[in-house]
């Protein structure tokens, strides 16, 4: 027998993470590096949209520098950007009475 209350709940369900799907892409996470040589912007969803560079950042003698900014600027943004999607998440989770969420 089909419990048309569960379809109902899952339709909804459904329709709130394709909600929230869309408002992740509009969010902008932004991380800059302490020296202020890299600035990367993520959106919601850990997708790149933006990369910024100083002049002092683009020297040879800055290579190493430039490269462990990068990496630490971009991480963190990342991090960022998961624990917004992870909260985004948790709001529909829990007025849906997943457990764990």
């Amino acid at each position: 027998m089909v419990d048309f209350g569960k379809m109902k709940e899952l339709y909804e369900f459904q329709k709130k993470a394709r909600a929230i799907q869309k408002e992740l892409k509009e969010v902008e996470i932004e991380a800059s590096s302490n020296d202020g040589w890299v600035t990367v912007v993520f959106n919601g969803e850990s997708h790149l949209t933006e990369v910024n560079l100083t002049e002092e950042a683009l020297r040879p003698e800055n290579k190493r520098e430039l490269e462990k900014d990068l990496k630490n600027t971009i991480s963190q943004a990342i991090s960022r950007a998961q624990a917004v999607a992870a909260e985004k998440a948790k709001a529909i989770a829990g007025g849906m009475g997943i457990p764990g969420l």
